[in-house]
């Protein structure tokens, strides 16, 4: 699927966070490039995607995603990602009708839980729920491409 991703992230407190039901397991592996792009292999429940992401620009991207067979993706995370993963549990919540992404990440970045928001338009207005405690969209540590090279539990 084409198309420019619109979205910001926030810090949750995990303490303040209500029931959120049934999680997905999500792997992911990214490939190399020489630039601000990002080119990933993700394992999501059952299913397989490959995906490309531009340059940041303010909070947008253009983003390219296509549904592969599992296989092919857990081959490429093994063979063009030399099998380095970034693990994470993601949940879905509806708050003021906006899908929140909540991930609670496992491994060398347990610990970590971030939430994102999707939106339609940059200047679009959301309801901040009380639990996404800090707004982290663009700081480079918090991308899931950078968490594979410096994981949240070496963070100093």
């Amino acid at each position: 699927m084409m198309g420019i991703e619109i979205e910001r992230k926030f810090l949750v407190d995990r303490d303040t966070l209500p029931e959120l039901g049934q999680g997905v397991t999500i792997s992911q592996g990214y490939i190399e490039t020489t630039s601000n792009t990002a080119v990933r292999a993700r394992v999501k429940g059952d299913k397989g995607y490959l995906t490309l992401k531009g340059e940041n620009t303010g909070i947008s991207r253009s983003e390219f995603e296509y549904e592969i067979p599992v296989a092919e993706a857990q081959a490429i995370i093994s063979t063009l990602c030399n099998g380095k993963t970034v693990e994470k549990t993601r949940y879905e919540y509806m708050v003021a009708g906006h899908v929140w992404e909540v991930d609670f990440f496992h491994g060398a970045n347990d610990g970590l839980v971030l939430a994102e928001i999707e939106l339609n338009d940059e200047s679009e207005s959301f309801i901040l729920p009380q639990w996404a405690i800090e707004e982290v969209t663009g700081l480079p540590q918090y991308y899931n491409s950078n968490l594979l090279h410096k994981p949240y539990t070496q963070w100093g």
